[in-house]
């Protein structure tokens, strides 16, 4: 089973911790994914650049309004994501406990939706 998480940062701790603690964090979720890698379970990972980067897209009366970065009115915003296959949400969430950045903001574990007729990319396929 597919699972996706969704790995919200603290921005105001990320910001205060420094480069040293950041680069330590990123090294510690890279051993993760090569330690999912080896038993099967990895299938793609990737970190977000910065919410001021970001577009947000709404379309209302058929028309589409963009708006710069989220619109977030909290601390810890979207900053990467991991799609992993587990036997089970248990599973899941014990390896989204060892994610570093569960220490210090959220990771949010969701089972993916099979949806049938979408073009097959491995993501999205059941067990």
């Amino acid at each position: 089973m597919k699972f996706m998480f969704l790995c919200y940062d603290d921005t105001h701790y990320w910001e205060n911790a420094g480069e040293a603690a950041q680069r330590a964090a990123m090294e510690e979720a890279v051993q993760l994914t090569h330690e999912l890698k080896a038993k099967g379970q990895y299938v793609t990972a990737s970190p977000l650049q910065s919410p001021s980067t970001a577009k947000t897209v709404r379309v209302r009366d058929g028309k589409p309004m963009v708006t710069d970065g989220p619109f977030l009115e909290t601390r810890e915003h979207l900053g990467g994501y991991y799609i992993i296959d587990a036997n089970d949400i248990d599973e899941a969430v014990a390896i989204a406990a060892r994610h570093s950045g569960a220490r210090v903001g959220g990771v949010e574990v969701r089972p993916i939706f099979v949806l049938p007729g979408l073009p097959t990319d491995g993501f999205g396929s059941a067990r």
